[in-house]
């Protein structure tokens, strides 16, 4: 009994210790059925700027089916980039979306401008998907769009704190979300294949 508890103690101040040194957190992903709510608080109901600059309200994606996903161009998950443009070049045509939010909270994995991230994923991943201005996921600073991702009192299913960069939130065509990924989920992994595929094939939406 003595040994299992000291096994148990021992488990939970390595998984402390890693989360301290900034380190990823263990894979949580929630996928869950939709949960219909207000048509003015939703995640497409917000408004944004694009990584040229320009107002890019969210609304317009409505009767997509969308992923929304934090990005960032010197981490280790970045190469998901191949796997995100491939998805989406694969599915935009029956009405997927996917809109990347690049951030700096992580160990500073996105530095640059917006200019500079824009050059990054044209050169290096050949990014069609639209990618809007760099923002916050989290923190004093966190932008509107994910104080609502995360409070858990207006999107109670998946409302918690970003843990690194590349977390994946699905909404589907009627603007509810209905599956979170963590960063070591790949896009192309067959529980996020699955979930947008059933999402496309869902009636909703008005466009």
């Amino acid at each position: 009994m003595k040994l299992r508890l000291w096994c148990v103690t021992a488990a939970t101040i390595a998984f402390h210790a890693i989360v301290a040194l900034g380190g990823p957190p263990p894979p949580h992903d929630v996928v869950k059925e939709p949960t219909t709510q207000p048509a003015e608080a939703g995640p497409l109901d917000f408004s944004v700027k694009t990584i040229k600059g320009t107002d890019q309200n969210l609304a317009d994606f409505k009767g997509k089916v969308v992923m929304i996903v934090n990005v960032a161009s010197k981490c280790g998950f970045t190469p998901q980039y191949k796997a995100l443009e491939a998805l989406y070049a694969k599915y935009s045509d029956q009405g997927f979306v996917i809109i990347g939010f690049p951030a700096n909270n992580f160990h500073q994995q996105e530095p640059g401008t917006d200019s500079e991230i824009e050059e990054f994923c044209k050169s290096t991943y050949d990014v069609q998907f639209p990618m809007m201005a760099k923002i916050s996921v989290r923190g004093a600073d966190q932008a509107p769009l994910y104080q609502y991702l995360t409070d858990p009192q207006r999107n109670s299913d998946f409302g918690f704190e970003i843990g690194w960069n590349f977390t994946k939130f699905i909404v589907d065509r009627n603007g509810n979300v209905i599956a979170r990924f963590a960063s070591q989920t790949k896009p192309d992994a067959p529980a996020v294949v699955d979930e947008i595929e059933k999402a496309l094939a869902a009636k909703g939406g008005g466009k």
